[in-house]
């Protein structure tokens, strides 16, 4: 093989692995890929999550992913399925894997939403716009994250642990939101959970 030949080839497969995977922020050619790998396990290539009750990661503010991991690790937020990942990242480096997938570019849920639940949770909704605001979009000045395009199964769990109080319990900085979700019907939590999946 001639040395152009070589060139040639090398520049096209270089030209291949860009077109894959969009650059330098995203996939294997991203500096925190390695250590974020072997979220994609459950939560899809770069965080694009397609299943219904596994939270999307791809585009998630790095503040609020890194605090969930922290609360999993700790055990205040209890789950037995991320409290070992999330040690694990804790490890490799959780600014890393935060950063990653705050690159990623925002992939909402790809689940099916039945158009009269969406309308329902938008009419429903006027009691979540305080803290989460009109958008769906949160805070991140309070902590507050944002909803949208997460996957309705997934915000429908969260707020049925929290009306249960099994979401970081005890923790007094939710007491008014856990008393909130104790007064919202669990069918309306569905339609809530099916309008700000719908948000982009």
């Amino acid at each position: 093989m001639t040395n152009s030949i070589r060139l040639f080839v090398g520049c096209a497969s270089l030209i291949l692995v860009l077109a894959l995977y969009g650059g330098a922020a995203a996939g294997p050619l991203d500096p925190g890929y390695p250590k974020a790998f072997s979220c994609s396990a459950c939560h899809g290539f770069a965080g694009a999550s397609g299943a219904d009750t596994v939270p999307v990661l791809a585009g998630m503010q790095s503040w609020y992913l890194k605090k969930a991991i922290q609360d999993y690790a700790s055990g205040k937020r209890p789950s037995p399925e991320m409290e070992s990942y999330s040690k694990m990242v804790l490890e490799l480096g959780v600014d890393d894997v935060a950063g990653y997938f705050a690159r990623q570019k925002r992939q909402p849920s790809p689940v099916r939403l039945d158009s009269a639940a969406v309308e329902r949770g938008r009419a429903a909704s006027t009691q979540c716009v305080v803290c989460h605001g009109a958008q769906g979009k949160g805070d991140p000045a309070k902590g507050i994250p944002d909803l949208t395009g997460q996957p309705p199964g997934y915000l429908k769990n969260q707020m049925l642990l929290f009306k249960a109080d099994r979401r970081s319990p005890g923790d007094e900085t939710l007491k008014s939101l856990k008393a909130l979700m104790k007064a919202i019907p669990d069918d309306q939590a569905s339609d809530l959970a099916a309008y700000y999946s719908s948000l982009r």
